[in-house]
C-alpha cells in the first residue's frame, strides 16, 4: 500500500479525512469505499495478515445457490441467534450480501467451483448449502488477498503497520481520531480525522483457549468504552466446538465444514454422543455442540473428545481440507487415518460496540464494523460463516455513513499541544508482571466466565479483575502493557454482563439459571462508562438494573 503520510499539523499530529483502525475484511472494504471520498489512513498492529479475517477457514454464508434465497438465510440467522438478532440489521446482511460477494469476485476473489459453478457447502444450523469457500479451507485469506490487491491500487490510502492505537481522541463529545504508538520506535502521534472507523476485530485472547491470533486483544472495544461509547451484548461469547487439542500446541480451528461434510464427534469411549443432545447431531448450533462436548468431557473425565473424519476418504480430505490436513500432520496427526483430539475454544464475540444500521456508534464521529461491533445480526449466537459477510456488508455501510462526516464538520481541533502526546510518568510495573496478569486473566476467564457460568464464579471473577485493573494503572506504555490493560477491561465488561443476565440463552449459559431464556429474556445488556470507574450495565431502554449494584 502507499506509504507517504498526508498533511501534518506538527511532527506529532497527522491530519486526514478518514482513520481506519484495523485491517481485516471490514477494514479493507471500508478503505476501498472511503478512498473515493478523501484521504484514508489505515492503522494496524503488525502486518496486513495479522487479523482474524485472514485465519477464517470455513467460508462465507450468502444466499446465491439455486436452492437458497435471502428469506431462508434470514430465518436461519434469526433462529441461530435465539431471536435476539436485530431484524432490520439481519435483513440488510442477507439482502446486500450477494452484491458484496459478486463485487469481490469481480475484484479477483477465487472461490471454489464445481463444473464452472460456485461450490456451496453446509454448516451447522443452516437449512441449505449456502457457504462459499476458497482454497478448500482458506476462505478468509483469499478474501483478504483480493481486497488487499484492490486496496493497493488506491492513491488516497496510506498504510501504517506496526502501530498500536492507544486511545480515541475526544473533544466536545466527539471522536476526532486516535492516539497511536509506533511499536518500533515507541513514539506517540495523533492521527486526527473527522471520522474514525473501528475494525479491530474481537478479543479471543482474554481466554486461555482461543482460535484467535495473538493480537485479538479487544483494543477497539476497550478504547470505545473508555471514550464513552455504549457496548452491547458483551456476555455473548461464541466458543467454537472443535479446536485441535494438544497440550504442546495452541488451539487450531477445525472448520465446522468438517462436520458439514460428515465428520462425527466421539467421546473417549468411542461413542457418538451428539444424538443425546440435538436432533441435528453434529450440525446443531455451535452453542449446543460446544456445551455437549463440555458435558461429555466432564462426564468421562477427559480433556477432549474426538472428531472422526476417517470414513470420508483420504483423497477427499486432502483436497477439501488442505490447510487442516497439513497443519494436523505437522503435529503428527493424519486426519485420514486418525481421530482428531478436539475441545471448545473461544472463537467469536457477538457483542461489542453498539452500532446502528449504518455502523455509527453512540459516540459522534466513531463508526464500527465487523467483530468489534455489535450490529445486531448475531443475537445470542452467530450463525456459522455469517461473520465474513457482516464484515463486507457493514464495512461498506460504515464507510458510506462516515463519508458524510466531511460535509458536517467545519473545522478540526488542534491537537498539537495535547497532553495525550506525553507518556504518563511513574509507570514502574515490569513487562514480566504485566505478562503474569495477562496469563492469570486468561485462566480466570476460561474457568469462571467460559462455556458454563455461575453467579458465584462470576462474582469471584469480578473481584479479581478489579484488583488487576488497579495494578495495571502502573503498566508501561508499550504493546504488552496496553494490550493487557485492554484485555482486563474487556474481561470485566464480559463478566459483569454475564452476571447481570440471570438466565440462559444462546452462547450464555448460567448453571444457576439453567432454564432456557427464563423471564424477561428479550433484553440487551449495555455497558457504558459514565465516569472513569467500573462499568454500569442497563437493560433495553434503560429499564433493567444490573445484578449486584
Amino acid at each position: 500500500m502507499p506509504s507517504p503520510l498526508t498533511s501534518h499539523h506538527s511532527s506529532h499530529v497527522i491530519s486526514t479525512d478518514f482513520l481506519i483502525l484495523g485491517a481485516g475484511v471490514a477494514g479493507l472494504r471500508a478503505a476501498i469505499e472511503l478512498s473515493r471520498h478523501g484521504r484514508v489512513i489505515m492503522v494496524a498492529k503488525g502486518g496486513p495478515q495479522d487479523n482474524n479475517s485472514f485465519y477464517a477457514q470455513g467460508g462465507v454464508a450468502v444466499a446465491l445457490s439455486e436452492e437458497d434465497d435471502v428469506v431462508l438465510h434470514m430465518a436461519d440467522t434469526l433462529k441461530a441467534g435465539h431471536q435476539l438478532c436485530s431484524r432490520p440489521a439481519t435483513k440488510i446482511l442477507v439482502e446486500e450480501g450477494p452484491s458484496r460477494i459478486h463485487e469481490l469476485i469481480e475484484w479477483g476473489a477465487k472461490f471454489d467451483t464445481v463444473d464452472g459453478k460456485l461450490a456451496f457447502t453446509r454448516e451447522g444450523a443452516h437449512s441449505r448449502h449456502r457457504v462459499l469457500r476458497a482454497g478448500g479451507d482458506a476462505t478468509g485469506s483469499e478474501m483478504v488477498r483480493a481486497l488487499s490487491v484492490k486496496a493497493q491500487t488506491l492513491k488516497n490510502l496510506t498504510w501504517m503497520g506496526n502501530h498500536v492505537a492507544v486511545e480515541l481522541c475526544i473533544q466536545d463529545g466527539r471522536c476526532w481520531g486516535a492516539l497511536i504508538l509506533d511499536e518500533l520506535s515507541g513514539s506517540l502521534k495523533i492521527v486526527c480525522a473527522p471520522a474514525t472507523i473501528l475494525v479491530t476485530g474481537g478479543a479471543g485472547q482474554v481466554y486461555a483457549r482461543t482460535t484467535n491470533p495473538a493480537n485479538a486483544t479487544g483494543d477497539g472495544i476497550a478504547m470505545a468504552f473508555r471514550a464513552g461509547a455504549i457496548l452491547e451484548d458483551m456476555e455473548f461469547v461464541q466458543f467454537h466446538p472443535t479446536a485441535l487439542y494438544l497440550p504442546s500446541s495452541p488451539p487450531f480451528l477445525l472448520s465446522e465444514t468438517l462436520r458439514g461434510e460428515g465428520g462425527i464427534l466421539r467421546n473417549n469411549r468411542c461413542e457418538r454422543f451428539m444424538k443425546n443432545y440435538h436432533r441435528s447431531l453434529e450440525l446443531a448450533p455451535r452453542d449446543i455442540v460446544s456445551r455437549a462436548i463440555w458435558t461429555e468431557m466432564q462426564r468421562t473425565k477427559a480433556r477432549h473428545v474426538y472428531l472422526d473424519a476417517t470414513h470420508l476418504g483420504a483423497t477427499f480430505l486432502k483436497e477439501r481440507f488442505p490447510t487442516i490436513y497439513s497443519t494436523c500432520l505437522r503435529y503428527d496427526i493424519d486426519i485420514t487415518e486418525e481421530w482428531i483430539p478436539v475441545s471448545p475454544s473461544a472463537h467469536y464475540f457477538m457483542g461489542g460496540v453498539k452500532t446502528d444500521l449504518h455502523g455509527a456508534s453512540t459516540l459522534p464521529g466513531l463508526f464500527a464494523a465487523g467483530e468489534v461491533a455489535c450490529s445486531g445480526v448475531h443475537g445470542a449466537n452467530r450463525l456459522a460463516s455469517n461473520s465474513l459477510l457482516e464484515g463486507l456488508v457493514f464495512g461498506f455501510r460504515a464507510a458510506q455513513a462516515a463519508s458524510t462526516s466531511l460535509m458536517t464538520t467545519d473545522s478540526t481541533p488542534n491537537f498539537s499541544d495535547s497532553p495525550l502526546l506525553r507518556k504518563p510518568s511513574g509507570r514502574k510495573m515490569s513487562t514480566q508482571d504485566v505478562e503474569k496478569i495477562r496469563n492469570s486473566l486468561r485462566r480466570l476467564m476460561w474457568s469462571k466466565v467460559g462455556l458454563v457460568r455461575t453467579g458465584i464464579s462470576l462474582k469471584k471473577a469480578v473481584d479479581q479483575i478489579q484488583q488487576w485493573s488497579q495494578k495495571l494503572s502502573a503498566a508501561p506504555w508499550n504493546r504488552p502493557g496496553l494490550e493487557t490493560r485492554n484485555m482486563v477491561l474487556v474481561g470485566q465488561c464480559i463478566t459483569e454482563a454475564a452476571l447481570w443476565r440471570a438466565n440462559s440463552v444462546g452462547a450464555h449459559f448460567r448453571e444457576d439459571f439453567p432454564f432456557y431464556k427464563g423471564l424477561a429474556w428479550k433484553v440487551h445488556s449495555r455497558c457504558q462508562q459514565k465516569v472513569m470507574v467500573k462499568p454500569t450495565l442497563v437493560g433495553h431502554q434503560n429499564t433493567r438494573k444490573p445484578i449486584g449494584h
